[in-house]
């Protein structure tokens, strides 16, 4: 028996209940708590449940188990990350190239998710130091856009915002380097806990806030209102594709699939321990936490103080960290710092049993290939993600990280999904698939699930690809089928076209064009390197209430002397002292109207080399794998030396048939 047999041999899951609870925080992440509540908002809130459960049903379920078997029989030969699992399930090499999607995913994705986990760590000490207790709305939205500036501190200590994202990633890594049982089951053991009971607090809070935050003259400041907007059935959805298209996406993403983090966990299953009621286990708490408790906190809580005309408008992923510690503060200094640990140590464990989970498919890798430590495999996954994950940190506000987040974690699951789904149902073969999936089953699984897994999950997986890459313009599809088809910025072709870019198309210039239209609202001087801070912002017929808690809409003429809250900052940007300014407070701008003048590093620089530094890891991990196999050859191994005698492994061995 090889020395790399004998080291991941000494990997094992300490229990079946360890195992479920990683799998499922691997599932449960930020998305169940920001994503689900907003895509359900923006798409119609009960309109979005009953597409979003059918596939769950037909995409997710099955997803599952075809991840769960893929991981467990590549296991059984010894591979325990997805370039060498899906080499093993099928005859040709070429197949193990597409599982670097499966490395490449998790490193791409960690780079920037543990910089969102790092958020979460600094709210949680700012909710502890009550920064947030006297600060307005509008305060607490500025006090991120502050921290993300890494020069600027809120603390006193420099480069905040670095300093926490390494100090996260430093912690993610030692657990890794402990091992399953011993730290990343360890951790799912008590932050998987502690999650569903810090929600749980949240949410029965949700539930009961009714009107009793609603400040004078707000007639629709009633979390009841937010919840019956997310629960009611509208039934006519079933005929709208845009809620199909975003439940579907939703399922996809929430369930951590097409990232080759389950397989990688399933992989240090036995041979022949159960997998479909783990699968199904595993789903079915993520489903729980999203629905139950994930719609049950934002939503509520922000209709309750805000109203369901605010959230229908401004619901988005910011309003975790922009809004919620404003209406935590409402509830007064005891219950505010008691509700903002908890709402952020809800968001840390959620992100941290992810991201745990995106490590381990590169340690596994280098383990079974080069026979590295385990110590030595999570330490260069952490340098690894360090090196990528700088730039997003750096250069956020460049759009760094909405690339990660576009590439790395939307378009490569989506990708790696699709194949894996194929190659499971019609290369290694459904009567083959089948089998591993019941094998050592408790439950029986139903047989109506045999062509799903055939046909229907790989063509809602290849809908789901096809829509992202030729989005029409609004996500019209009724106009794009009469036959007006024009391109949205946010589909793939589109991304790669730079459609969404229509100002500073270039690296580098004289002029910095706006890229809003607005009026210039204000003209400061920023504590970083003394810049100009250029604010531009859109007129709203908003006024103030008489308790000036928050804006209401309405058709009432805007007093003049509130008119700095009928003007929404739209974009801000900062400009160095030895630029020359070609506008002032109170002028229109329209898209393209020069701004300032001097030399320039445009965000279309930025975004095309975080294009490349993914590219280059995905070509390196490429030639790790080619390194991998030319290895192999050399010392002449299969992998058949350690298939689990027990087992009727000749059935199964696809490579060698």
């Amino acid at each position: 028996m090889s020395d790399t047999t004998t080291l991941n041999k000494q990997e094992s899951w300490g229990s079946r209940v360890g195992l479920i609870l990683a799998m499922a925080g691997n599932a449960v992440g930020l998305g169940n708590f920001l994503r689900f509540p907003v895509q359900a908002v923006q798409n119609g809130g009960g309109a979005f449940i009953i597409p979003y459960i059918v596939c769950f049903l037909l995409m997710g379920i099955p997803m599952l188990w075809i991840e769960w078997a893929t991981g467990r029989f590549g296991g059984r030969y010894g591979n325990h990350s997805t370039p060498f699992i899906l080499d093993k399930m099928t005859k040709s090499n070429f197949w193990k190239y597409f599982g670097v999607f499966g490395i490449f995913t998790n490193i791409g994705v960690a780079a920037y998710y543990c910089y969102i986990e790092s958020w979460t760590m600094a709210y949680v000490y700012h909710s502890i130091m009550q920064t947030f207790s006297a600060k307005t709305q509008a305060e607490v939205a500025a006090f991120f856009n502050s921290y993300v500036d890494v020069a600027y501190s809120t603390t006193g200590i420099p480069f905040e915002a670095v300093i926490f994202y390494i100090v996260c990633l430093a912690l993610n890594t030692y657990i890794l380097s402990r091992g399953l049982s011993g730290g990343v089951e360890k951790v799912a053991k008590i932050g998987m806990p502690l999650l569903i009971l810090f929600g749980v607090f949240l949410a029965v809070r949700g539930l009961t806030l009714g009107d009793s935050g609603a400040p004078a003259g707000c007639a629709d400041c009633n979390a009841y209102l937010g919840l019956n907007f997310l629960w009611e059935p509208k039934f006519e959805s079933i005929l709208d594709p845009k809620v199909w298209l975003a439940a579907a996406g939703q399922i996809f993403f929430t369930l951590s699939v097409g990232m080759g983090t389950i397989q990688c966990y399933a992989s240090y299953v036995k041979s022949r321990d159960d997998i479909a009621l783990n699968a199904m286990s595993a789903g079915f708490m993520n489903g729980f936490v999203e629905i139950v408790l994930g719609a049950s906190i934002v939503i509520p809580i922000a209709v309750g103080y805000l109203g369901l005309d605010w959230v229908l408008d401004n619901a988005g992923f910011s309003m975790a960290f922009q809004t919620m510690p404003y209406l935590f503060a409402q509830w007064g200094p005891f219950l505010a710092t008691m509700a903002g640990v908890m709402w952020f140590g809800l968001l840390f464990f959620a992100g941290i049993t992810s991201s745990l989970a995106m490590g381990t498919p590169w340690m596994g890798f280098m383990r079974d290939e080069f026979n590295w430590s385990r110590e030595k495999a999570a330490w260069s996954f952490g340098v690894v993600t360090l090196v990528m994950g700088l730039p997003t940190v750096f250069f956020y506000q460049q759009g760094v990280f909405d690339e990660y987040d576009y590439w790395a974690g939307t378009v490569s699951l989506v990708i790696f999904a699709l194949a894996e789904s194929l190659i499971f149902a019609w290369l290694f073969g459904m009567r083959r698939g089948w089998r591993e999936i019941n094998l050592g089953a408790d439950i029986q699984v139903p047989t109506f699930y045999k062509p799903v897994l055939k046909y229907v999950t790989p063509s809602l997986l290849l809908v789901v690809f096809l829509s992202a890459l030729v989005t029409p313009k609004g996500n019209d599809w009724e106009a794009a089928f009469s036959g007006k088809w024009e391109l949205d910025a946010s589909s793939i072709i589109g991304k790669i076209q730079h459609k969404g870019i229509v100002a500073n198309r270039a690296y580098f210039s004289d002029v910095l064009e706006s890229e809003v239209e607005g009026v210039v609202f204000n003209i400061g001087r920023t504590a970083r390197r003394n810049r100009h801070l250029v604010e531009i912002a859109q007129q709203k017929t908003f006024y103030r209430s008489p308790a000036g808690v928050r804006l209401y809409e309405g058709e009432e003429a805007v007093d003049k002397s509130l008119l700095f809250d009928s003007l929404v900052v739209v974009k801000a940007y900062r400009i160095a002292p030895d630029k020359e300014l070609l506008v002032k407070v109170g002028d229109k701008v329209e898209v393209g109207t020069p701004i300032a003048k001097g030399g320039f590093v445009n965000d279309i620089f930025y975004i095309d080399m975080a294009r490349l530094l993914l590219m280059g890891l995905f070509i390196g991990i490429c030639v790790l794998v080619y390194a991998a196999t030319k290895k192999r050859e050399r010392e002449g191994k299969t992998g058949d030396e350690i298939v689990d005698e027990t087992y009727p492994g000749d059935d199964y061995d696809v490579k060698n048939s």
